[in-house]
């Protein structure tokens, strides 16, 4: 019944980001919080005032090295021809490192430069000058200097300066109180037995995190059931203990969808939807007093709303800047096609090759999660912009370190599972490499080769003429560049089906029969061209086939398919199948190679790729999955 006094309320806006992120700020107003906390627990802390030395370092005249100390004007007669005979304790002392210079010594001689005659006495050549290898007091911090400004993130040395001045602990600005309250019916723990409709809750962990890394105090709520007296609830508790609310899911339009039509009850809803994508459905409000931040269920729509709208929240209670990310200009590997009136975030791997940062788009669909973790940076188009056409070159913001990505491998082509065990073979090997991997087919590799935007791309391309893997295409797409064709693996085709094959599919003509729902691959795919052959050995055509038309990009997202449907049926390796406990129904043994550029191919990367393929720890690992051979020995394919 209660749910009946909130009836859906549709009012999404296209409010410009940045608008909406002003007046968010405006309307935060609280006065920071002052904290004292020890020194030593102070890290990555922000001063909440000027920080001044109690004391100078060193506070004493302090020996620089080990020697002894003298009276520089005494020295003066020390020559080669005329060497100096000095006594301990009246004309010279011992003196190690950091020791007190006693009066009315001025000057340290390196113990190297000292010739040691008996216990008493020392031979000098040299003359000192004054105060030579002797640390002044005052040389490293001198009394009541300024050491940190108010608004100083304190780093690790930033704590020993302030132990070394006799400060034991520092005044800093109290973290702000961010809750996070995850809602919705269909969410469960993590850890508990998954059934359809259940979800597990993770958004709440990594909301924190990222509260957390930006100087935030998270605190995560239990999760909170689609029901709207609890949820208002549960807000206005949080609105008397919280310095801002986080509340996830029930930002969009949908039947359940109350969190606006709540917020607006309680408090003030100034923003209900902003032009961006993903990321649309943000509510932005107050009740009593604290900003609450409705993000949407989507992952990756929610990543970013955080990042636009909480982080700089945090950053205004700390009285900091907001971070910027690093930007480089790359070229793009693909079209994009975006909506006029919208910012589009668009996920991008990128990869550097030939002396170029070269960048292709991941998924664009908010629920997968995997497109942000597996990112290298943002394309961020403009509102005004309905996209970029291939090759052009665009300015992207940097997820993860330039090292990083300009040490990586690019791997583009067809899809297999053992490239993701090369990458972390080659991670043990050398720890600043990569793999970074794109599944487009085997024909989008070829291209990718041929306009120099990836360094290897995996092809298992049959000719239905010849019946022969890989060279023909090679030959006629690639015709006048130096390439290599290496063999790499030979891996089982083969029909993947639900477990014990309720359908009975034995063969190609047995899936109309059965009425098999037909789970395909993407065209240009190496296993897209052989269903193809079959379908035509076979004397089907394309209609015959339910599904033909519905594309996957890998082998394991066919699997994923047939396993959630006891009438599917797919076309693919015999891993993919094996990781979901399918059946797997043997079709054809098909060479799976690598094609690169010769020039790569005798880079000291490929070079270091070609040796762990071939070495006996990978190829162990990779025929333990079974339906794979490592071509042993393996030599270029000639392409004469």
């Amino acid at each position: 019944m209660e749910q009946q006094k909130f009836k859906r309320k549709v009012y999404l806006e296209d409010k410009p980001r940045d608008k909406a992120r002003e007046e968010l700020l405006e309307a935060f107003s609280l006065t920071p919080e002052i904290e004292t906390i020890p020194v030593t627990e102070a890290l990555g802390r922000v001063t909440a005032e000027p920080i001044y030395a109690r004391v100078s370092t060193p506070h004493y005249h302090a020996s620089a090295m080990d020697g002894v100390a003298v009276i520089a004007e005494s020295t003066y007669e020390a020559h080669e021809q005329n060497p100096l005979f000095l006594k301990n304790g009246s004309q010279f002392v011992y003196v190690d490192t950091g020791n007190a210079i006693p009066s009315p010594f001025n000057a340290v001689i390196m113990i190297e430069n000292v010739q040691i005659v008996d216990d008493e006495t020392i031979e000098i050549i040299e003359p000192a000058t004054p105060w030579q290898h002797i640390r002044p007091i005052g040389e490293d911090i001198v009394q009541e200097e300024m050491l940190f400004p108010q608004g100083h993130i304190l780093r690790p040395a930033d704590l020993g300066i302030l132990l070394a001045s006799q400060e034991l602990v520092v005044r800093v600005v109290k973290k702000p109180v961010v809750t996070v309250i995850p809602t919705g019916n269909e969410l469960v723990e993590a850890g508990l037995e998954m059934v359809p409709g259940k979800i597990v809750e993770f958004n709440g962990t990594v909301f924190s995190s990222f509260i957390k890394e930006w100087g935030g105090e998270p605190r995560l709520h239990k999760i909170v059931k689609d029901e709207p007296e609890q949820i208002r609830k549960v807000l206005l508790e949080a609105a008397q203990t919280s310095d801002i609310i986080v509340i996830n899911a029930g930002s969009s339009a949908g039947r359940k969808d109350f969190t606006a039509h709540i917020i607006g009850g309680i408090g003030t809803v100034f923003t209900h939807g902003v032009a961006a994508r993903p990321g649309k459905p943000v509510i932005l409000g107050k009740i009593n007093g604290t900003i609450v931040v409705g993000v949407p269920g989507y992952p990756v729509s929610a990543y970013l709303a955080l990042e636009w709208f909480v982080r700089p929240l945090i950053c205004k209670y700390l009285q900091i800047p907001e971070p910027k990310r690093q930007t480089i200009q790359v070229k793009l590997g693909r079209r994009i096609v975006s909506s006029m009136g919208a910012e589009d975030f668009v996920r991008m791997n990128i990869g550097y090759i030939n002396g170029q940062f070269v960048a292709n788009p991941l998924t664009r669909a908010a629920g997968v999660t995997m497109s942000y973790v597996r990112a290298d940076g943002l394309l961020i188009v403009p509102p005004d912009v309905i996209g970029y056409e291939q090759g052009e070159m665009a300015e992207v913001e940097l997820l993860r370190p330039l090292e990083e990505i300009k040490s990586a491998i690019t791997v583009t082509g067809s899809h297999d599972m053992t490239i993701d065990l090369l990458s972390s073979h080659l991670k043990r090997v050398r720890t600043e490499m990569r793999i970074v991997s794109s599944h487009v087919g085997s024909m989008a590799g070829i291209m990718a080769i041929r306009k120099g935007e990836a360094h290897v791309a995996g092809i298992h391309l049959l000719d239905p003429e010849t019946k022969v893997y890989n060279i023909s295409y090679v030959k006629k797409m690639l015709a006048g560049q130096d390439v290599v064709l290496y063999p790499f693996l030979k891996r089982k085709q083969g029909w993947i089906l639900p477990a014990g094959n309720p359908l009975g599919i034995g063969s190609v003509v047995d899936l109309p029969r059965a009425g098999a729902n037909f789970v395909n691959r993407q065209k240009g795919a190496g296993t897209r061209i052989l269903f193809d052959l079959l379908l035509e050995e076979a004397g089907l055509d394309p209609e015959d086939i339910t599904g033909y038309d519905r594309e996957m990009f890998s082998h394991l997202a066919v699997a994923a398919e047939v396993k959630g449907d006891r009438h599917g049926a797919g076309l693919g390796i015999y891993p993919a199948a094996k990781s979901m406990g399918l059946e797997f129904i043997p079709v054809a043994d098909e060479e799976y190679d690598l094609l690169m550029t010769r020039q790569f191919y005798e880079s000291e990367a490929g070079r270091l790729l070609v040796s762990i393929i071939q070495s006996p720890a990978f190829k162990a690992q990779v025929e333990a999955i079974g339906g794979y051979e490592v071509v042993e020995n393996a030599q270029p394919k000639s392409l004469d």
